[in-house]
């Protein structure tokens, strides 16, 4: 019987193996019947996949489940961002109709959640984005370009992202140390990025532990905001609206997109855990899972802890101050108990940019390993088993990052991912259905094509709202990444896309 190169009915090739790979597929699929020249049993094509994911993740340790993937993805959410992001919000719709924002973002969280969702679940790898975009266009021109544009992408906004939390735990810790200098920030900056590599420089298993401890911290500090906003919550506070507060304009519309900018700065994270997808046990159901249970959670958090402290600190009051969570606790308990609070938010911080860097780091390894991105990051620590030259180098871009100021990095990330990584995956999604049948999808989007299409939307307004500055950052480092690619490709000799 002939296994030899075949041709897909769908088009494109596949390989057909023979004598010890047939019989290594057929132990993983006995009900296969292999068929003669013409024909491709569909689980061939599935085992192809499933090889290629195999090679990727082999070596790491498949240690988070589902209760580590979902404070994974919280720690990530709720870190510094609420804290030093709610008087910006407030102040980009001048009033408590900012909470359109918020719950705009997060009907946006939710439909891009589910795009997340299906993906990682069909392809549970390392890699995130990297990988769903190689696998669903790797039978097409742009199999090659994309994958290496979203690392081009990330070489930039992913240290910025980390680096705002960096720069929201120096802002707490000013609220101890008053009169705290540029430069002093920085150093603090400097001492957290250097304990987190330190931390994370370690084995997947213990990781896990830390990150649910870290967890805990940040569901003690959200609830006791919300738990005490409730109890000395004022209807007549937190629905101060200012006149004509919902009276559609250009500025309306303006200001609502840029409330959702800093809103999905704040929502971002709830697929942190795609990152290390080839480090978590069951992964078709546990990805999906914890996907959907950290938006709706994360969402109801950020919704009530939002009104809690608009219900105590007047808006105009709350939009100038820079430790709105330290002084909403000092008007109700006190400064004693303020300092408490600080020190939380500072937990809450840390564990934020924890969960930041475990699975950023993941994506250069994950590229290098298939050939995108220089061999040195597809380096496995001889003990630990884990990326450890990408710990290192992502956590250090961080560390430089951070000495930009707050606003720059957050409109600055958010404009150069918006195009390569959400906008491709959302068209990622439609051809993985569409062209490539061989990839199995064990979790579906919920009324698809409705959710992608809310995120398309949701994603092209807030990048056309973000400002011109802006706008012009993500487009030239897009167009920037694929000058490059072109000059990569003539300078050595290109990577397969059929890998």
């Amino acid at each position: 019987m002939d296994f030899s190169l075949c041709r897909n009915p769908r088009g494109g090739a596949v390989r057909r193996n023979s004598g010890p790979s047939i019989r290594r597929v057929h132990a993983r699929f006995p009900q296969t019947t292999y068929l003669r020249s013409g024909e491709v049993p569909s689980d061939l094509l599935y085992a192809a996949v499933s090889s290629r994911l195999s090679r990727q993740t082999e070596g790491l340790i498949r240690g988070f489940g589902f209760t580590e993937a979902v404070a994974l993805n919280m720690s990530n959410m709720v870190g510094a961002g609420p804290f030093i992001t709610i008087p910006l919000v407030i102040a980009s719709m001048g009033g408590p109709q900012c909470m359109l924002g918020w719950l705009l973002g997060a009907v946006l969280a939710l439909a891009d959640g589910l795009v997340w969702a299906e993906l990682a679940a069909a392809l549970p790898g390392t890699g995130g984005t990297y990988l769903y975009l190689r696998e669903a266009f790797r039978k097409t021109r742009l199999g090659g370009l994309l994958p290496f544009l979203f690392i081009w992408q990330f070489i930039f906004s992913g240290p910025l992202e980390i680096a705002s939390g960096y720069i929201g735990f120096s802002q707490y810790v000013s609220y101890f140390w008053r009169g705290m200098t540029a430069g002093e920030a920085r150093l603090v900056n400097v001492a957290v990025g250097t304990l987190l590599i330190a931390l994370l420089y370690r084995g997947i298993t213990a990781i896990g532990r830390i990150t649910v401890a870290l967890w805990v911290g940040v569901l003690f500090t959200m609830l006791w905001i919300v738990a005490s906003g409730i109890a000395h919550f004022h209807a007549s506070v937190a629905f101060d609206f200012p006149a004509h507060a919902f009276t559609f304009s250009a500025g309306f519309a303006a200001g609502l997109g840029s409330a959702m900018l800093i809103a999905m700065y704040d929502y971002m994270g709830y697929y942190d855990i795609c990152y290390t997808g080839g480090e978590v046990r069951d992964p078709a159901r546990t990805i999906p899972r914890s996907i959907i249970c950290s938006v709706l959670a994360v969402a109801a958090i950020y919704t009530l802890m939002n009104l809690s402290i608009i219900g105590v600190v007047p808006w105009r009051q709350a939009m100038q101050s820079k430790f709105i969570a330290s002084q909403f606790i000092e008007t109700l308990y006190g400064p004693k108990a303020a300092a408490v609070a600080t020190a939380l938010v500072l937990w809450t911080a840390f564990a934020s940019v924890f969960a930041l860097l475990l699975g950023y780091s993941r994506i250069p390894y994950a590229a290098a390993v298939g050939g995108h991105f220089f061999p040195v990051f597809a380096r496995l620590h001889p003990t630990g088993k884990f990326p450890h030259v990408s710990v290192l180098a992502i956590g250090l871009l961080a560390i430089v990052a951070s000495f930009w100021s707050l606003d720059a990095v957050i409109s600055a990330l958010l404009a150069s991912r918006i195009l390569v990584q959400f906008i491709a995956q959302i068209f990622a999604l439609d051809q993985l259905r569409r062209r490539r049948p061989d990839i199995n999808r064990p979790f579906r989007m919920w009324l698809y094509p409705v959710p992608g299409a809310i995120a398309f939307c949701g994603w092209c307004y807030i990048f056309l709202t973000s400002g011109w500055a802006y706008i012009a950052f993500g487009l030239l480092t897009t167009i920037g990444g694929a000058l490059v690619y072109a000059l990569w490709q003539r300078l050595r000799r290109p990577v397969p896309a059929a890998g």
